[in-house]
């Protein structure tokens, strides 16, 4: 009875620890790129386990269902690129495979499945395609769709700004959003084509001067949630297996009487399915919190700080215990406590300090 008791109790101590990927920006402080750290959901305890020798801007990552493999995009202006990296979940090990042009400047974002990895390039304003090789590594890049139009903010409209790619649920279609156009894209995905991965299904067109940003699926596959990082603006849409989104709502994310600069940033549901987590920058540096009702509506639950400047991207932990915020400029990620029952958070007081954090995603260990 008493091993048996040692052994469920070391085995629920493992079920609690987590490894956490962190991409950052390594040209505006002292960064070797892609960080590992031991996170434990448990206690929201972390340890740094390693990193990266030197790789350039990888400023958001994406890990291989079988966990042995990253796949980072490198954010370098005209000279960006796309990196894949071998990775020992238990040491936290990553070492680079290879590196090839991403085909477009300033990659934002990128997915990755058993034969492809799909990358947003926002300043190229396009989708790169690149194949996988049996070692992990990937080909150069075997699809490009350019993007072309433009918007009415003439500061940040001026041309297309591809900034995501999401598979569907069933991964039968790759959705595009594109700051530049204010429209979400949707392309039917063939996974085994050598060269024509994504052919366009159709796309749908958001509030003129809005720019879409960052979406994120239900639980459940019905609905999507997107959040426009110009204007603030979060919209929900209903979303069947025929790859056809329909606008349900709008709501904004914004305080009411606040007048400061805004830039929403990431989306992100908690692991249950029943609250929906958006975070706001430049003034704002703010987080959101809404439940989600059965129907797809969202229920505003509370707004607070996330306590730095600059909060890019966020992650919840498997268990759902921990939310923790990068912020770029302030150099730190913060741990809050969240509350299962209610979704609200609560500063722990504990934070990673890193250069210029700005992807984060947990994985297993």
């Amino acid at each position: 009875m008493l091993l048996f008791s040692a052994l469920a109790f070391t085995t629920s101590q493992a079920q609690n620890k987590f490894n956490l990927l962190v991409g950052t920006y390594t040209n505006t402080c002292d960064s070797k790129g892609i960080y590992v750290y031991e996170f434990d959901a448990a206690s929201g305890d972390f340890k740094l386990k390693n990193s990266t020798e030197k790789v350039v801007s990888p400023s958001y990552v994406s890990v291989s269902a079988n966990n042995k493999f990253v796949y980072a995009v490198n954010e370098n202006g005209t000279q960006s690129a796309v990196t894949a990296l071998s990775y020992d979940a238990p040491t936290g090990k990553l070492k680079v495979l290879n590196t090839n042009s991403s085909l477009g400047a300033d990659p934002c974002h990128l997915i990755n499945d058993d034969k492809n990895v799909i990358v947003a390039n926002y300043s190229g304003g396009s989708i790169a395609v690149f194949k996988k090789n049996a070692d992990g590594s990937i080909t150069e890049g075997q699809q490009l769709i350019q993007h072309e139009g433009k918007g009415p903010n003439a500061a940040r409209q001026e041309k297309a700004h591809v900034h995501q790619v999401v598979f569907s649920p069933d991964k039968k279609f790759v959705l595009s959003n594109d700051l530049g156009q204010d429209k979400v894209f949707i392309y039917k995905y063939n996974a085994g084509a050598s060269h024509e991965m994504l052919t366009l299904k159709g796309s749908v067109d958001v509030k003129k001067g809005s720019g879409p940003r960052h979406l994120t699926f239900s639980k459940d596959g019905k609905f999507v949630y997107l959040v426009q990082e110009l204007d603030a603006t979060l919209t929900t849409f209903s979303y069947d297996k025929s790859g056809s989104l329909k606008l349900l709502a709008e709501t904004s994310i914004l305080p009411k009487g606040f007048t400061g600069g805004t830039g929403a940033a990431a989306i992100k549901i908690s692991p249950d399915g029943k609250f929906l987590y958006v975070t706001d920058r430049v003034d704002a540096n703010n987080i959101s919190v809404y439940q989600i009702q059965k129907d797809g509506k969202i229920k505003f639950v509370e707004q607070q700080s996330t306590l730095g400047k600059g909060p890019r991207d966020f992650t919840i932990d498997p268990t759902g215990n921990y939310l923790l915020v990068g912020h770029q400029y302030t150099n730190d990620i913060i741990i809050f406590k969240r509350d299962k029952i209610t979704g609200k958070l609560t500063n722990t007081g504990k934070k990673i300090e890193l250069c210029s954090p700005v992807g984060l995603v947990f994985t297993k260990i």
